[in-house]
């Protein structure tokens, strides 16, 4: 009787999948399948498990990882990839007594089989289109490959480029940062969840991981619920706002608790005070790491703490799966705690279509079709361009001419594919990529000589390749030296007390540069380096970060005026590590510095500058623009009034170009100090050489906003510096408005 009553469940369940069910909300869907759900099969869902032994021969601990999918006790897998790979898995999830779908998923932080630059240059291209054009491009690769789901974006805020998760992220701005957290999003799912062209978004890391102490992955975070509120967390509302299906919790703790056990973020903020509907999935292992944090006891403690705090799926700790049946039983969990988690689980399975069609993204066809797309890399190419920041051009040496007589390519990175992929992709295949010699050796022209020389390492104190180097500059017009990390000296547990370029690189830098031939140079990086030497004495300085499958196209492209640069930073490049951390949007002290040559007693160091290097939003180009004729459409606004400043940017120079002007302003008083400058708008502007356009940007309530002490977001009546520029540190032009209302 048994058997019969569980086979008539599974044909209702069935019934549910078919087009009479189609009828039913999800949602009703979800507690059809909840109601058929044992214990077990519920704290199955909750389980993700790593399969890269799933794929390969056969051992022990493969049989019983399909063992366990087979009998529905398993909701994820990661790492698995490839339509066949995905479907064969798939298809022990379809033994099951429920025959519940696999949700398969796989970090793809900057592309899957294209790669595009890391995260953080394109960040620097200050251009949503572009950045949201690479996501939903990974995510058409991945899907095809039969991936659900990727662990991406990274929205952490980073003012410290110690931390090698820099890379990852967006830069140091929140304004900046939810505009990108934004249109990756929207970028990786598509106009719609469940077409096999997009894939989950998880926004992470919830949260304030980018604020680790000293830069130390996986360190401390000590913070107050003011700088959470107002720095860390608006690019996490922004995924929220955007529909990002789900989030990851972070490794680290926040004022003493581990994210993964922290209520307040999960249950309070994420879905309690922002509503969210999606999942959360605790990054690998984190709730079993919550017993070496002291905050939990065992597996099955730290079981309780994550469930309650509102973590639902459990990555590779196994906790939930050794303790969580048995905390339900024993009424330390509440049974309703579970089946919220898994509902959530479900409905995006439901929402992906993987309950109607188990394997709508394994399909083989799809895959290669997707895979050898060749406008991929024609749009990698586009976003590594518009990512390259120019950072010097001496006596405007840059654009260089293709029928220059020699060029010497020198550096251990000019010739380098690997390094270009940067870290953190699927799987490195350098028969895709271009190097930065082979695309300077497509633009010059039959009769240019390219002299190659290696010259050294990237990280080796040799210099015995030192004197083919000088030479082949001494028979060159001019020298492109290729220096910085290399690929694996940014990205996760990654981090770095000297920030230098490493090895003889600057040795050699300076060699070169005594020949007296000009020394243009391209610094490939996933986080801000720091280079005095090379600052000071270059001819020109590109950085190109590492800029994916098309970089060197993309660079020889800027080199040689085929592309005139736009990108600017976003992220502030310290003059030495002893500044970090340093960031544009500081508040001032009761003893500001006004003049660097009178530091006495004032909020500043005795023994350098206490400017950074190169400033947030700073980038140059191969023309010039001039900012004229500000104008504010009032100089006093109400609560609900706005205020349209506007001006004229005209193109000064002999280059079409692309401009992005930037918008800052400064609470001069208010109720909790403010900082001296916030990024509030920005526009990036195409101008032909002598065309002039009038640029507008609205104030309104929301713009002059802030979280005050009580943490509410509101306005409070006073004085404005409306402040436009080129740069945070290059203001061309200011005005001041006057909010009335309420005294504060």
């Amino acid at each position: 009787m048994t058997k019969r009553l569980i086979g008539f469940s599974v044909f209702i369940l069935l019934v549910a999948h078919t087009s009479f069910g189609q009828r039913k909300t999800i949602t009703q869907k979800v507690d059809s399948v909840l109601r058929l759900m044992t214990l077990e099969e519920k704290v199955g869902q909750l389980n993700q498990y790593s399969g890269r032994d799933l794929t390969g021969p056969a051992s022990t601990k493969k049989t019983n990882m399909l063992d366990e999918i087979s009998k529905g006790l398993v909701g994820s897998v990661l790492n698995v990839k490839g339509a066949k790979e995905t479907r064969d898995v798939q298809n022990e999830a379809m033994q099951s007594r429920l025959k519940i779908p696999l949700l398969f998923s796989l970090d793809v932080i900057h592309g899957y089989k294209t790669v595009f630059p890391v995260p953080l240059a394109e960040a620097a291209s200050w251009d949503m289109e572009a950045i949201e054009a690479s996501a939903h491009i990974a995510a058409k690769e991945a899907a095809a490959s039969g991936i659900h789901w990727t662990f991406a974006p990274m929205v952490d805020i980073a003012r410290d480029p110690r931390w090698g998760r820099v890379m990852e992220g967006a830069g140091e701005d929140p304004y900046l940062g939810s505009l990108i957290a934004r249109a990756r999003v929207k970028g990786f799912q598509g106009t719609k969840l469940g077409r096999t062209d997009a894939v989950m978004a998880c926004a992470k890391h919830f949260a304030a991981y980018g604020g680790a102490i000293a830069g130390r992955d996986y360190n401390a975070v000590d913070l107050s619920d003011q700088q959470l509120w107002e720095t860390y967390l608006p690019p996490f509302k922004a995924a929220v706002d955007a529909g990002a299906a789900t989030f990851m919790n972070s490794f680290n703790t926040l004022n003493g608790i581990p994210a993964t056990g922290n209520a307040y973020l999960q249950r309070d903020i994420l879905k309690g005070k922002w509503k969210y509907t999606g999942f959360i999935v605790s990054d690998w292992g984190s709730i079993g790491e919550m017993i070496p944090h002291g905050y939990a006891k065992d597996d099955a403690d730290a079981a309780q703490k994550a469930i309650i705090a509102g973590s639902d799926m459990d990555m590779e700790s196994r906790a939930y799966k050794s303790s969580l049946a048995k905390l339900v039983k024993e009424t330390k969990v509440s049974i309703a705690l579970v089946d919220d988690a898994v509902k959530r689980i479900l409905y995006k399975k439901f929402e992906l279509g993987l309950f109607d069609d188990p394997y709508k993204f394994s399909d083989v066809a799809r895959e290669q079709q997707a895979l050898n797309d060749p406008q991929h890399k024609l749009i990698a190419r586009g976003v590594a361009q518009k990512s390259i920041v120019l950072l010097k051009n001496e006596a405007s040496i840059l654009p260089l001419q293709k029928t220059l007589r020699s060029i010497a390519v020198i550096g251990p990175l000019a010739a380098s594919k690997r390094d270009l992929e940067g870290g953190w992709i699927v799987k490195s295949d350098t028969t895709q990529v271009v190097s930065l010699l082979e695309g300077i050796k497509s633009k010059v022209s039959n009769q240019t000589v390219v002299n190659y020389i290696r010259g050294c390492d990237a990280n080796s104190s040799s210099t015995e390749g030192f004197a083919d180097a000088i030479n082949a500059a001494n028979n060159s017009d001019v020298v492109v030296l290729a220096i910085g990390e290399t690929w694996d000296m940014s990205g996760e547990a990654k981090s770095r007390t000297d920030l230098t370029i490493p090895g003889e690189q600057v040795a050699l830098f300076t060699a070169l540069k005594a020949t007296g031939k000009p020394v243009v140079v391209v610094i490939m990086a996933g986080r801000p380096l720091i280079f005095p030497i090379v600052s000071d004495s270059a001819a020109a300085i590109l950085y190109a970060w590492f800029a994916g499958t098309e970089g060197g196209t993309a660079i020889a492209n800027v080199l040689f005026g085929d592309y005139n640069p736009s990108g600017k930073l976003p992220i502030t490049f310290p003059r030495s590590v002893g500044q970090i951390p340093i960031y544009y949007s500081s508040y001032n002290t009761g003893r500001p510095v006004t003049n660097e040559k009178n530091v006495v007693y004032k909020s500043a160091y005795i023994d350098a500058p206490n400017t950074p290097r190169y400033s947030f939003g700073f980038g140059l180009s191969y023309t010039t623009f001039l900012y004229s004729e500000i104008k504010a459409s009032a100089n006093k606004m109400a609560a609900n009034d706005k205020v349209i400043i506007s001006f004229t940017l005209t193109n000064t120079g002999k280059y079409a170009g692309e401009e992005v002007v930037q918008l800052y302003l400064h609470d001069l008083v208010a109720s909790v100090v403010r900082p001296v400058k916030e990024l509030k708008g920005f526009k990036k502007i195409l101008l032909q050489p002598g065309e002039s356009i009038k640029v507008s940007f609205e104030i309104n309530k929301e713009i002059l906003s802030f979280y005050n002490s009580r943490l509410q977001w509101a306005a409070e009546p006073g004085d404005f510096d409306i402040m436009i520029g080129a740069a945070s540190n290059d203001i061309r032009l200011k005005t001041k408005i006057e909010l009335v209302g309420t005294k504060k």
